[in-house]
């Protein structure tokens, strides 16, 4: 639930840069150049994440898994909050978009921390057969967080129109996640720190830099987990961020349909990341996480097909079924880079491993599409998500297979 609220705030920012931040924060640019300009505040919450992997990876292997996850939800709250209350360019001009963007960068240190401490407090007090299952959890909070995000749009805009949601409504979302953060404070001040980490502690074998000594001493494994996650996570920016402005935008179909479709995929995604978790418990992670990057060389090219083919019914569905598809990458994964990792370094090189691919897969993946559609066309989009599978295939072929380590030793 924690996680759920985490990347509601997060998610948000993401909806609100594809379909408001051009025409209130830069409306003296084109369209197109707005667009980037959007995306590239978008991006910067991406390249602060690995600063908050760093710093509070540090906190989690040091003092406690708990205390991390508590700081990164207060940090993410206040930043949320902040973005709400910030005035246009018609207001304050390019203040505005320099204040978004460091709002933006705080949303990212607090989101670069909350993964590792999330997946572990899970995948640590879980048995080992159903470490799977156990660690897709916190995962569940991303399309639970999308869903949520895309609800509060809907929602705004239902009750107060479109004209009045672009002009103001759109900060209700943004105010309204301080009530959220409040119920995420509740639950995870009611945790216990997990045995791995207690019985660290208890033998005085806590590291005194664990992000240091991680790098000096897995560097193979924070690579490749950061590789791993390269055709999961640049084609879900595309698929529920980026999209909202192509079809949108280019397709000329109906905001609301689109935002509704998204919101469909997420909830159908809500089942398909524990369902592929617990598969990966059963036949392994590797050959779960195998077909998924598989499947992801090859949709894209289809993806693209239904959403140019002038059908709302068959653009919807091509939405609605890529978020399943990627589950088959993402659902596994948080076991598969927590055991990648021993317990003293853990929280450390998990949060590295994920969020590096955040700034070279994720962040720039709606820069990349908007830029290749721009330049070319959709064909450029697809081969370029396509590419991202072919990388997340080799790195799980040269990621060597840990499933079933102990994770309390």
């Amino acid at each position: 639930m924690g996680t759920a609220i985490e990347w509601y705030d997060f998610f948000l920012y993401g909806v609100a840069a594809a379909l408001v931040f051009p025409r209130v924060f830069f409306p003296t640019h084109d369209r197109y150049t707005g667009v980037l300009l959007s995306f590239s505040t978008y991006f910067v919450g991406f390249a602060a994440r690995p600063l908050g992997a760093a710093v509070f990876g540090h906190m989690g292997d040091r003092v406690g898994r708990k205390a991390s996850l508590i700081a990164t939800l207060v940090m993410m709250g206040a930043s949320t909050a902040a973005i709400g209350l910030i005035p246009g360019y018609d207001a304050i001009g390019i203040g505005g978009a320099v204040l978004l963007t460091l709002a933006r960068v705080l949303q990212g240190i607090a989101v670069g921390g909350e993964w590792g401490g999330s997946v572990l407090l899970a995948a640590e007090w879980s048995e080992g057969k159903a470490r799977g299952l156990a660690a897709s959890w916190p995962q569940w909070g991303a399309p639970t967080g999308l869903l949520l995000a895309n609800g509060a749009v809907a929602l705004t805009t239902a009750v107060v129109g479109d004209g009045p949601f672009a002009s103001w409504g759109w900060r209700v979302p943004f105010l309204a996640s301080t009530v959220l953060v409040g119920v995420g404070m509740w639950i995870r001040t009611g945790t216990h720190e997990p045995p791995a980490f207690e019985k660290m502690r208890d033998a005085g074998r806590v590291v005194r830099a664990p992000v240091r000594e991680v790098l000096r001493s897995h560097p193979r494994e924070v690579i490749l987990t950061a590789l791993l996650r390269t055709g999961q996570q640049a084609p879900f920016y595309v698929f529920t961020t980026w999209v909202l402005t192509y079809t949108t935008g280019t397709l000329h179909f109906a905001r609301h349909d689109m935002v509704r479709a998204v919101l469909v995929a997420a909830a159908v995604s809500m089942v398909t990341i524990p369902l592929c978790g617990h598969l990966s418990d059963r036949i392994g992670r590797r050959r779960v996480i195998g077909l998924g990057c598989v499947l992801m060389i090859g949709w894209p090219f289809a993806y693209f097909s239904m959403l140019e083919a002038g059908s709302l019914a068959i653009a919807f569905a091509a939405i609605v079924i890529a978020l399943p598809l990627h589950d088959l990458q993402y659902g596994p994964q948080a076991a598969v880079i927590a055991e990648s990792f021993p317990a003293r370094l853990r929280y450390s090189g998990s949060s590295l491993g994920y969020q590096l691919a955040s700034l070279t897969s994720g962040g720039p993946a709606p820069l990349i599409a908007t830029y290749l559609i721009h330049r070319w066309s959709s064909l450029a989009v697809a081969i370029y998500v396509a590419v991202c599978g072919a990388i997340s295939l080799v790195a799980l072929v040269l990621l060597p297979d840990r499933q079933s380590r102990d994770l309390h030793d």
